[in-house]
């Protein structure tokens, strides 16, 4: 049975989910819908910690206007904390947030910062590749990021350039990382993939909240006076009251420029599990039901002569005749038609949308 004493979970939870628009508004984003797994992904990141970290010690960081979809969400009673952000400020200033609520409440934890619209399979060595961070970072001063061994010469994500082998677990390696590296193009990405020492950057971390404190003091010395200000904070209420009136003005950055790419005790764990961000609809096809042409589909669907499409239909029948490679969406009354390539372009198209009048209910 692993140690839990000082160990602490942030999930964040601050996205939009525009991509997945008409499913995904401002109101209900990505994360409280069910993409993928039978239930809303934020609560999948819930349970995926079970057993690693109690939940009373699991702080979801969102939006202050999806606290309460979130907590209908994880139901009454539920231990699990939920800290609205006043306004986005980037990763940077939310884990700088969940650090001063750890704070307040074990100056000795460790804690992991994990994603909450993460799809992960192969939950036993996510866990186990978990437990070993936790109990690593417990006993040494060190950034722990998780990086993805790739699947594919991936330009969608940034990576990691693991150096010399640091510890090893069981299966699970630690190595020292080189360095951080931007979305590369495929052909710089296949170089990486060539070489076997790059992993994509996760986004989830592990360390104490000593050594994190650390690196914000030397990099963000701004964040951890905040850290320490916001943890001295008699209660929750007084805590959240401090966020008000502090956060409009802190820096808009994310952890990897703030802290990661400066830092030089930053640690790569390669996670051998399943891993997909779901960043945009054809990143769902792998994840829902196929019929023998390719459609990938959930709802009432009816399909007649028609390959390779994805189709979302909320509460409603949505039929397709002859058509390939299409992403339909119906969703909040609204009904998105695009070709697959082109599914990325549903950001511009919202940022026409909102320049017009009344339509604040679809966005």
């Amino acid at each position: 049975m692993p140690n839990l004493e000082h160990a602490y979970a942030i999930i964040m939870a601050g996205g939009k989910g525009e991509r997945f628009w008409p499913l995904s508004t401002s109101r209900r984003p990505k994360q409280l819908l069910a993409l993928a797994g039978g239930k809303p992904l934020i609560l999948q990141a819930v349970e995926r910690l079970e057993g690693i970290v109690p939940p009373e010690r699991v702080l979801i960081v969102t939006n202050q206007s999806l606290v309460k979809p979130i907590q209908d969400l994880l139901g009454e009673g539920s231990p699990v904390g939920v800290l609205g952000e006043p306004v986005g400020r980037d990763t940077a200033a939310a884990i700088a947030a969940g650090a001063a609520w750890i704070q307040h409440r074990d100056p000795a934890a460790v804690f992991c910062v994990l994603t909450a619209d993460h799809i992960i399979g192969d939950l036993p060595l996510f866990r186990e590749t978990l437990q070993q961070g936790l109990d690593l970072c417990a006993a040494h001063d060190v950034l722990m990021t998780i990086g993805i061994t790739p699947a594919e010469p991936s330009s969608a994500y940034g990576y990691i350039e693991a150096g010399d082998l640091w510890k090893q677990s069981g299966e699970i390696e630690f190595f020292h990382a080189k360095r951080f590296v931007e979305k590369p193009d495929r052909k710089t990405a296949e170089d990486y993939l060539a070489t076997g020492r790059y992993a994509w950057n996760s986004g989830m971390f592990v360390w104490s909240l000593e050594s994190i404190r650390k690196a914000f003091a030397e990099s963000q010395p701004i964040l951890a006076e905040k850290i320490d200000a916001w943890a001295a904070c008699a209660d929750d209420a007084a805590f959240q009251s401090a966020l008000e009136k502090d956060f409009p003005q802190l820096d808009k950055i994310s952890i990897d420029y703030a802290v990661m790419e400066k830092a030089r005790n930053i640690v790569v764990c390669q996670g051998g599990f399943s891993w997909d961000d779901v960043g945009s609809w054809p990143a769902l096809e792998a994840h829902l039901p196929q019929d023998g042409e390719g459609n990938a589909s959930t709802g009432d669907v009816q399909v007649l002569d028609s390959a390779h499409n994805i189709v979302v239909s909320e509460g409603r029948l949505t039929a397709l005749i002859g058509v390939e490679n299409l992403v339909v969406v119906q969703a909040e009354g609204v009904t998105l038609v695009c070709e697959k390539s082109r599914s990325q372009d549903i950001k511009t198209l919202l940022a026409s949308l909102r320049a017009q009048d009344n339509r604040d209910e679809i966005l």
